[in-house]
């Protein structure tokens, strides 16, 4: 025959009906299998740059903060939010407590609403000369010496057009961008202890009436501690929360613990969810089997008249994989593309209502998923057209033509 392959194309655009049917069950058979791995990937990626970002073995907080504010949300997810103590505490807890293998402050203050961002933002001051924590994570965007008035923002912090940022009537020069999160992180900003020590300057003279009015020479937020080697950390939470009054000293492992404990409701829902979607995956392979199968008994007569005009049964199989094959294809690139746009719009607001860090994968790694789904479901495909090949191939040319689809 001259043209069968083209068959196909044309075969599908002039079913547009039965063409789409099977080009949404593919779609959503693609749907079903990005969409799971995506959530799973996301949830994993912002627990894990969660963790690695804070450093830390413990973390020291006044006490008083461990029952009037979500100290660990303040701490590990960059919730905007303040609280202090003495500096004396950070003194006694470096010069008494054993075991102590680096130790390092931070300050936090919370600012109004700023041009840079929708929402308040958080600032966290920080020694580079001592720091652990921040300073690894800020080296990858910005290795030289943050300076007074020098600020590093997260990656949803949008500076003025001069790359500068104006909180509480001080402007801070931006010196770099941080990677993203998957935390309200990405609405903080990053300054050194002089820097923070200004701002909370000029936080007070801008809030005179405050309840109370914060040195920012004899304050600290918190303390972050890495434990020696040969030490137990638990030891030495024990020993600091034995030794150091007005202070709680927390395993920073039990804090995101603490934080990813909030997730075990919402990972039920996750596990039921991915069950839910691999059950639809499934299914939809069924019905497309089911619905291929149909359409393939009542084109009985169509491949009947193939055969008499000389199509072998070898090109009528080759026929069917081919049809098969672009609509599965189609529909896989269809689902995929769903599934990013859906997670490109609502990816923050997901974050948001689990509450979690929700960090989407690299695009190389998407991009890898991607394939691997739009192969899966054309493999699903092929194997619904293979059973529909071999039965094309036993039919009987002359019954069907008299009438008889046996």
């Amino acid at each position: 025959m001259k043209s069968i392959n083209g068959l196909s194309l044309k075969n599908i655009i002039k079913k547009p009906v039965r063409s789409v049917a099977l080009l949404v069950i593919a779609a959503f058979l693609a749907f079903s299998a990005f969409g799971g791995s995506l959530m799973v990937s996301s949830l994993s990626n912002g627990l894990d740059s969660l963790s690695a970002r804070l450093g830390a073995d413990i973390v020291v907080v006044p006490y008083a903060a461990t029952s009037k504010v979500s100290y660990d949300s303040i701490i590990i997810q960059g919730k905007p939010g303040q609280f202090y103590m003495d500096a004396k505490y950070y003194d006694k807890i470096k010069n008494e407590i054993e075991g102590i293998d680096k130790i390092t402050a931070q300050c936090f203050l919370a600012s109004a609403k700023a041009s840079c961002c929708s929402t308040r933002l958080q600032i966290i001051g920080f020694d580079p000369k001592t720091d652990f924590s921040v300073q690894p994570w800020v080296e990858k965007s910005y290795s030289d010496d943050l300076q007074l008035y020098d600020a590093v923002i997260g990656s949803d912090v949008t500076p003025n057009s001069d790359m500068t940022v104006v909180i509480f009537g001080e402007t801070l020069r931006v010196q770099a961008v941080l990677d993203k999160t998957g935390t309200e992180l990405d609405s903080a900003m990053y300054v050194n202890a002089d820097t923070m020590k200004q701002l909370i300057k000029a936080h007070n003279e801008k809030n005179p009436n405050q309840e109370r009015v914060v040195d920012p020479d004899r304050v600290v937020s918190s303390v972050l501690i890495k434990v020696q080697d040969g030490y137990d950390i638990d030891d030495v939470v024990g020993d600091i929360n034995l030794h150091v009054r007005q202070v709680k000293a927390i395993r920073t492992q039990n804090m995101i613990s603490d934080v990813a404990s909030s997730l075990s409701g919402v990972s039920g829902m996750i596990g039921v969810l991915m069950v839910l979607m691999v059950v639809m995956w499934v299914l939809s392979a069924v019905l497309m089997a089911v619905a291929f199968t149909m359409i393939m008994n009542e084109r009985k007569k169509e491949f009947a008249v193939l055969r008499v005009l000389g199509a072998s049964r070898a090109r009528l199989a080759g026929f069917v994989f081919q049809e098969n094959a672009l609509l599965t294809l189609a529909g896989g690139l269809l689902g995929v593309l769903i599934t990013l746009a859906l997670a490109a719009l609502f990816a923050p607001l997901i974050a948001q209502s689990i509450g979690l860090p929700f960090l989407l994968p690299s695009p190389l790694m998407m991009a890898a998923a991607a394939a691997v789904t739009v192969l899966l479901t054309v493999a699903a495909g092929a194997l619904t057209a293979a059973v529909s090949a071999y039965k094309i191939s036993k039919i009987d040319t002359g019954l069907i033509l008299r009438g008889d689809n046996g």
